[in-house]
């Protein structure tokens, strides 16, 4: 990717971030980048908004990963 794509993609998840931000989508933004990378990927995304809202709603206990030093160190 040339430098003037990588700006252009940078900005437009910025804007994507700042309107997911005053949507108070609770989206951070590296969650925000793969979400638009797997619909550029052509991933419906009213699946994926289907899939966030259930993961929204789901306990957080409910979902245990591991973290990447505790599968670095076994």
């Amino acid at each position: 990717m040339d430098q003037e794509a990588a700006r252009t993609a940078r900005e437009s998840l910025d804007l994507a971030f700042r309107m997911s931000n005053i949507l108070d989508t609770g989206l951070d933004r590296h969650t925000l980048s793969v979400l638009i990378a797997l619909c550029d990927l052509g991933v419906n995304p009213e699946a994926l908004a289907a899939v966030v809202r259930e993961l929204h709603r789901e306990p957080s206990s409910s979902v245990t990963m591991p973290s990447p030093l505790q599968t670095q160190n076994q």
